[in-house]
């Protein structure tokens, strides 16, 4: 992803360009079936892909970038074992190269009537436009903290275990909404 990222920058001639690397030690995202990691990263050109999928239609998309992509596969293979949930993974450099994609393919990457969880150590504001108005996005609203990144990240919630908890309370949250959305749907259509 880096590799792209930089290439990108490399080539853009016409907007400013940021890379904001981790200095910490990062867990490599592993790479599709048949697939390099390399090949899979390509994709990151269009500002977001799916860099773990399932078959059919997913119970929960979530959506990251960078270090926190890691994070989120560990979780999600966690709830997989444990409570057999579809669980795809995107990872997203970008939301304004993302918005430039065709709307079939944003659809194809965050689907809009599933769940989407977006989990940032940024502001949570910084993912609410993918995560869309029934999503959720979780991140810090405190900064200036110093410790090492394994105890900060314990200490604030950036773990697989905290992952897993917030899928659960959070797909909790969506089955009640979309009930009341229903219901006030329905309400609507009945008058």
């Amino acid at each position: 992803e880096t590799t792209i990222a930089w290439k990108m920058a490399l080539e853009n001639t016409l907007s400013p360009t940021a890379l904001i690397l981790s200095r910490q030690k990062v867990k490599d995202i592993p790479a599709k079936q048949n697939s390099s990691r390399f090949s899979d990263a390509v994709n990151a050109q269009k500002g977001a892909y799916i860099v773990q999928d399932v078959d059919g239609t997913p119970d929960i998309v979530l959506v990251a970038s960078g270090s926190e992509v890691s994070t989120l596969i560990e979780g999600a293979e966690k709830l997989r074992k444990e409570k057999g949930l579809k669980i795809r993974v995107v990872s997203a450099i970008s939301e304004g190269l993302f918005r430039n994609q065709s709307v079939e393919y944003q659809e194809e990457i965050i689907p809009y009537d599933v769940p989407v969880l977006g989990f940032t150590a940024g502001l949570p504001v910084t993912l609410q436009g993918l995560v869309g108005p029934f999503g959720k996005s979780i991140g810090m609203n405190h900064f200036g903290y110093s410790a090492s990144a394994d105890v900060l990240n314990e200490k604030f919630g950036y773990t697989a275990e905290n992952v897993c908890k917030q899928i659960e309370i959070y797909l909790n949250e969506f089955k009640n909404n979309r009930k009341d959305i229903k219901h006030k749907n329905s309400i609507l259509i009945e008058i």
